[in-house]
Parts: structure tokens; C-alpha cells; sequence
């Protein structure tokens, strides 16, 4: 190889040489950090000094001397009615239907100004819910039939005849408010 050529593969591996160090050498430095802005110290969570002491006091009292606690006897039993709902509805032509709902034992007893009836369910559906019974709301000869719609019971149809099954009474009742019995 000629000197000359030499002499500038060695000035150009020294100068890359240096390159590469100084390139190294400024990447290890640290960089200065920024300020933070108001907007990184707001959205920094900030801790908050706690008391040791509880705020309030977890001590529950039970009364002993209730003589209520002490008077039930051994053999009481409590039940809950489950499966149970009372709905009163508002009919038309004007009349008051309180709807006591035993879903258990597929009945509904239904009160009114006129009386008072049980109902079994005759059919499987779920929406309209049918109730019937082959007598008059007050006991006497006749029919009831009731008809209960939509989910929640919102609307219910009532048919009922005395002794004279052609003259039927339909009344066309709306929910107004439930309780549980």
C-alpha cells in the first residue's frame, strides 16, 4: 500500500474513534431536568397526614336488660311469606281492586267494595297472567275472571256475572301503587 493512502485510513479511523467516544461520552451525561408546571402539581397526588385515632367509635351495645329478648318462647316459629305480593288497582267504571298474589300457589285473592274471592291461575302463560274461579265476587253464583298484564302487573282486565252469566261486568284497572304482605 502507498504511505499516502495510509496516512488517510489512519486520520479517518482516528477521527471515527473519536466520534464514537464523544458520542458515548454524551450519552452517559444526565440530562437537565425541567421544571414541573402547574399543571404536572395539580394532577400530582398528594399525600395527606392521617391520625392514628379512629373518627368514630366501632363499639356496638347490646342491651341485655330488654326484657323483649328474654320473653319469646322456645317454640315460636317465624314464617316469611314469600312469593307474595299485594297490588291495589284503580278500575273503570269505578271500583277498587286490592290483588293479594300467591305465586307459590299459582292464586290471586281479590277485594273489592263487593266482596272478597280466590282465584286460581288456568293458564301457563306469563303475560296475560289469567285467574279464574266459578263464583261471584260475593260468594254467590257466578264467575270471576281476572286478567293481569305485563311484568310488573301495570294492567289487569276484570270479568265478572252473577246468576245471570249474560250480564258481565268488565272493569279495565290500572296499578297505583304495591306493598308486600
Amino acid at each position: 500500500m502507498n504511505a499516502k493512502l495510509l496516512k488517510q485510513w489512519r486520520t479517518s479511523v482516528a477521527l471515527t474513534g473519536l466520534l464514537a467516544g464523544a458520542l458515548t461520552i454524551s450519552a452517559c451525561q444526565k440530562e437537565q431536568e425541567t421544571e414541573p408546571s402547574l399543571e404536572d402539581s395539580i394532577s400530582a397526588e398528594q399525600s395527606v397526614p392521617m391520625s392514628a385515632e379512629p373518627a368514630e367509635p366501632n363499639d356496638v351495645v347490646v342491651d341485655t336488660q330488654d326484657p323483649s329478648l328474654n320473653e319469646v318462647a322456645d317454640d315460636t316459629a317465624a314464617s316469611v311469606n314469600t312469593g307474595v305480593s299485594q297490588i291495589n288497582y284503580s278500575c273503570s267504571p269505578e271500583l277498587q281492586v286490592e290483588a293479594t298474589y300467591k305465586d307459590t300457589d299459582n292464586q290471586v285473592v281479590i277485594a273489592t267494595a263487593n266482596g272478597t274471592t280466590t282465584l286460581t291461575k288456568t293458564n301457563d302463560a306469563t303475560n296475560p297472567e289469567v285467574f279464574g274461579v266459578e263464583n261471584a265476587i260475593d260468594g254467590g253464583e257466578g264467575f270471576v275472571q281476572w286478567r293481569v298484564a305485563h311484568q310488573d302487573r301495570e294492567t289487569g282486565v276484570m270479568r265478572t256475572a252473577g246468576a245471570n252469566a249474560e250480564n258481565v261486568s268488565t272493569y279495565e284497572c290500572k296499578r297505583t301503587d304495591e306493598g308486600t304482605v
